[in-house]
C-alpha cells in the first residue's frame, strides 16, 4: 500500500509539475504574442503582432466571410481610422475618426458603450488605439484626445474623475516649457507595466515643434512617475552630442509609434524621430543623442540602460516609425532575444536585448556633405549588410520602363535632382532620397513568426524630393516695428505658416494632393474663423497646432488669404536665417504614379537568423494600369500585417481598398476581400465563442487620399 501511494504520489507531482510547467510556458507565450484575446495595441508587449490562433489556416483561408460591420457614424472630410482595436474577454474597444471611444460585443459588433472626449466632438487627428489596464477590483481603458491622456471605466466607458484633474491628465505639462507654447497629441497608445503607462507622443514636424520626452504616469492617480529625456539635458548622458546654438529652441527626437516591453527583464524599447527641424539642422550640429535611436530603458524607473543611433543628425525625417519587435532567434545553435527595429530606410536593424549591440554588421560608411550654408551633416551612417526589404539606390537603371499615359519622361525628371548615394542631404536645387519620407517601414510597423523566426513587414517603395528653401524668420524681428500693422500681421502669419506648415502645404500653398490639400483659396471654401479653428483643433489626420494664440491665428488666416504668388527665384536669393522643407515631395508624374520601376508597394518575408529576404510581393492593385496591360506593380500602403499560426499573413493597407491572407510560406495570396473604403490599419485576431474572427478598420482618408469612412469589419469561416 505504501509503494503504491508513493507511485500515486509521483505521478500526481509529475502531472502538477507538467501542469506548472505548460501553465507557466503559456503564460511567457501569452506575454508575447496574441491568443484568443488581442490585449495590446500589436497584440502583445513585444509588438510582435502575432497570434497563436489557428482555426483560419491555409487551407480554409479562402472561405472566411464577413461576421459584421459597425459603423461610427462620424466620418468626415479627410478623416481617417488608423486604429488597432483591442480584444478582451469577448468586448473590443476601438476609437472612432473623430476620437469616440467605444466598446462593442466582439461577437455581434454590436455596441455596448461609447465616449465622446469633447461635448463638440471637435477632437481630430490620428489616434491607433486604446490600452487595457486592470487590478483585482477595477479594469480601465486609457486613451489621448488631443493633448489630454483620459481614464475610462472598462465596464461602462464613464470617465474616472479621480484619475488626475477630473479624468485627464495634460500631457503637455513637465516638458520645461508653459504648456501653453506647446502642441503635442499622442498618436499611438501607451503601454502597461505594472501600474504604470509609458507614453510618446506626437509633436510636429516644425520649427516649434515640443520636446519628445517619454514619460510614466501612475495608471491609478495620474500621477507623473518618471521622465526620459530623449533630448539629453545639461550633465546625462547624450548631452555632448549637440552644440547648442544660443536661444535656439529644441524639441522633438519623440516616440510616436509606441512603444515595446520585455516582461522578462522589464526593459522598455523606445524608437525615437529625428530632432527638429527636420531638414535642416544648423541649430544642432553633432550626432543629437537620442534622435533617431532605439533606447533601452527601465520601465520601472525610465533609467537609461543603453542605445543604439541608427542616423546621426538626421536630415531626412527618417524617424524610427514603429516600436521595435522583442523575439528570439537562432545564434551559433542557442536562442538569443533580440530586439528588432524596422526603418523607413527600408532595412532592419537587429540588437542584442541585453547589450544593444548589432546581430549583424552595421558599417560607418561615409557619406554626402551638404551644400546648404551652416549646415554640417555626419561625415558617416551606420549602413547594414543584410535585412534590407527596399531598394536603397536610385540611378537610371531603377527607372521605370513604360509609360502611365502621363507623358513624362522618368530620365529627364532624374536629371533635374542631385544624387550622389545613400544619405545625400537636401539641397536647393532637390535630391532624390530612396526610399523617401513615406518609403520603407512606417508606423504599421513588423510583425514576427516565433515558429520559423521570420519576420513580415509592408513597405512603401517611393522616392523623395528634399528641396529646402531659404526663409526668414520675422516674428519677432525689429524691422517690424517700422511696417505699417497690417504689414507686421501678415508677416508674422508668413513667418509661422513657413516654419510649421510649409513641410506638408508647401512654401507656395498648392500641397501635395490628395495627401495634403492645397491651400489656395482656403477662404472661398471655409471663413476666418473655421480656418482658424481647424489650426487649432485639427481636422481630418491634421493634427492641432494649439500652441498659437488668437493674434497668431488669424495672422496666419489672413496669410493664407493673401494674393501673394511665390517666386522661386526671390526666395533662392533671401539672405536666409532658417531654411525649410518645399513640401514633402515626391519623385512621380504628372498622373502621380511613381517614376522608379515597381514594386511601388510591397509585402516582404525575411529570414531573421541571417537577414536575407525570403519573398517580396507587390501589394495593393492598380486598376487602370492593369488594363493597360502592366504587371502588378503595388501601390502605397499605410497600415500593417499579422501573422498567425495558421501560416496566414493579413493584411489590408493598400490604396486598393482590398484586405488580403497571404501563405506565410510562399506568399501566394490565398483570399481576398473588397473593403467599403480602405483599410490604413494594423487587423486584430481572436476568438469569441470557440469562433476565430479577424477584424480591421476601414477609414480611407488620411494620407492615402481616398474616400474616408466609418466602418470597423470583422470576418470568421462560413
Amino acid at each position: 500500500m505504501p509503494n503504491r501511494l508513493f507511485g500515486y504520489l509521483a505521478q500526481w507531482t509529475t502531472f502538477s509539475f507538467l501542469l506548472l510547467s505548460a501553465c507557466q510556458q503559456e503564460e511567457e507565450n501569452t506575454a508575447y504574442f496574441a491568443s484568443e484575446n488581442w490585449p495590446i495595441y500589436r497584440g502583445s508587449a513585444a509588438a510582435a503582432q502575432y497570434s497563436q490562433l489557428s482555426q483560419i489556416n491555409t487551407e480554409n483561408a479562402g472561405q472566411l466571410t464577413e461576421a459584421w460591420v459597425h459603423r461610427t457614424g462620424d466620418a468626415g472630410e479627410r478623416t481617417t481610422i488608423q486604429c488597432n482595436p483591442i480584444i478582451i474577454d469577448g468586448v473590443m474597444y476601438a476609437t472612432s475618426p473623430k476620437l469616440e471611444v467605444f466598446a462593442l460585443n466582439a461577437a455581434t459588433g454590436k455596441e455596448l458603450w461609447s465616449f465622446k472626449p469633447s461635448s463638440g466632438n471637435t477632437i481630430s487627428g490620428v489616434n491607433r488605439g486604446v490600452t487595457y489596464w486592470e487590478n483585482e477590483t477595477e479594469k480601465r481603458i486609457l486613451f489621448t484626445a488631443g493633448h489630454h491622456l483620459i481614464a475610462l471605466n472598462a465596464k461602462n466607458g464613464q470617465l474616472i474623475s479621480d484619475f488626475g484633474n477630473e479624468g485627464k491628465v495634460d500631457l503637455r505639462e513637465n516638458l520645461g516649457h508653459p504648456k501653453e507654447n506647446l502642441s503635442l497629441v499622442v498618436t499611438s497608445p501607451g503601454i502597461i507595466y505594472k501600474d504604470l503607462i509609458i507614453m510618446g507622443s506626437a509633436t510636429g514636424e516644425g520649427y516649434d515643434a515640443s520636446p519628445g520626452y517619454v514619460r510614466a504616469y501612475n495608471v491609478i492617480t495620474g500621477q507623473l512617475a518618471w521622465i526620459f529625456h530623449t533630448i539629453p539635458q545639461e550633465g546625462e548622458k547624450g548631452y555632448d552630442t549637440w552644440q547648442w546654438k544660443e536661444d535656439a529652441w529644441y524639441g522633438a527626437a519623440n516616440v510616436w509609434g509606441g512603444l515595446s516591453i520585455d516582461p522578462e527583464t522589464g526593459m522598455c524599447f523606445l524608437a525615437t524621430g529625428s530632432p527638429s527641424y527636420d531638414f535642416y539642422g544648423e541649430s544642432r550640429i553633432g550626432d543629437n543623442l537620442f534622435g533617431n535611436s532605439v533606447v533601452a530603458v527601465d520601465a520601472a524607473t525610465g533609467k537609461y540602460i543603453w542605445h543604439y543611433q541608427i542616423i546621426h543628425h538626421d536630415l531626412w525625417d527618417y524617424d524610427l516609425p514603429s516600436a521595435p519587435v522583442i523575439t528570439k532567434i537562432k545564434q551559433d545553435g542557442l536562442d538569443k532575444k533580440v530586439v528588432v527595429q524596422p526603418t523607413k530606410m527600408g532595412f532592419l536593424v537587429v540588437l542584442d536585448l541585453e547589450t544593444g549591440q548589432p546581430i549583424f554588421e552595421m558599417e560607418e560608411m561615409p557619406v554626402p556633405a551638404s551644400d546648404i550654408p551652416g549646415e554640417v551633416a555626419s561625415k558617416t551612417q551606420p549602413y547594414p549588410t543584410t535585412g534590407f526589404f527596399t531598394r536603397q539606390s536610385i540611378s537610371e537603371s531603377d527607372l521605370r520602363d513604360f509609360d502611365t499615359g502621363s507623358g513624362t519622361d522618368p530620365k529627364n525628371e532624374y536629371a533635374k535632382y542631385r544624387w550622389k548615394g545613400e544619405y545625400t542631404p537636401p539641397s536647393l536645387q532637390g535630391t532624390l532620397a530612396m526610399p523617401g519620407t513615406w518609403g520603407g517601414g512606417l508606423w504599421g510597423g513588423a510583425s514576427v513568426d516565433p515558429n520559423t523566426q521570420t519576420l513580415y513587414i509592408n513597405a512603401n517603395e517611393l522616392a523623395s524630393i528634399n528641396k529646402l528653401r531659404p526663409v526668414v524668420d520675422e516674428r519677432n524681428a525689429k524691422q517690424l516695428d517700422d511696417r505699417p500693422e497690417a504689414e507686421q500681421i501678415l508677416a508674422q502669419g508668413k513667418s509661422i505658416y513657413q516654419l510649421n506648415c510649409a513641410p506638408c502645404h508647401g512654401l507656395d500653398r498648392k500641397g501635395i494632393p490628395p495627401s495634403y490639400p492645397s491651400l489656395l483659396q482656403i477662404g472661398d471654401k471655409y471663413p476666418n474663423e473655421e480656418v482658424a479653428s481647424i489650426i487649432k483643433n485639427g481636422k481630418g489626420a491634421m493634427p492641432a497646432y494649439a500652441q498659437f494664440d488668437n493674434d497668431q491665428l488669424m495672422s496666419i488666416v489672413k496669410y493664407l488669404n493673401a494674393a501673394i504668388e511665390v517666386d522661386e527665384e526671390e526666395i533662392n536669393k533671401t539672405q536666409a536665417d532658417k531654411y525649410v522643407a518645399a513640401g514633402y515631395q515626391k519623385f512621380l508624374d504628372s498622373k502621380g504614379y511613381p517614376l522608379t520601376a515597381p514594386p511601388w508597394g510591397s509585402l516582404n518575408a525575411i529570414d531573421l537568423t541571417t537577414g536575407k529576404l525570403k519573398w517580396k510581393k507587390p501589394l495593393g492593385e492598380i486598376e487602370e494600369l492593369t488594363a493597360m496591360g502592366i504587371p502588378p506593380t503595388g501601390n502605397r500602403n499605410f497600415g500593417g500585417c499579422i501573422t498567425t499560426a495558421g501560416k496566414l499573413v493579413f493584411i489590408a493597407a493598400a490604396t486598393d481598398e482590398k484586405i488580403r491572407a497571404f501563405h506565410t510560406e510562399t506568399g501566394e495570396e490565398l483570399w481576398q476581400y473588397k473593403l467599403p473604403v480602405a483599410g490604413y490599419a494594423t487587423p486584430a485576431t481572436y476568438m469569441v465563442n470557440g469562433e476565430q474572427y479577424v477584424v480591421i478598420a476601414a477609414g480611407g482618408g488620411g494620407r492615402g487620399g481616398t474616400t474616408s469612412g466609418d466602418y470597423y469589419v470583422a470576418f470568421k469561416l462560413k
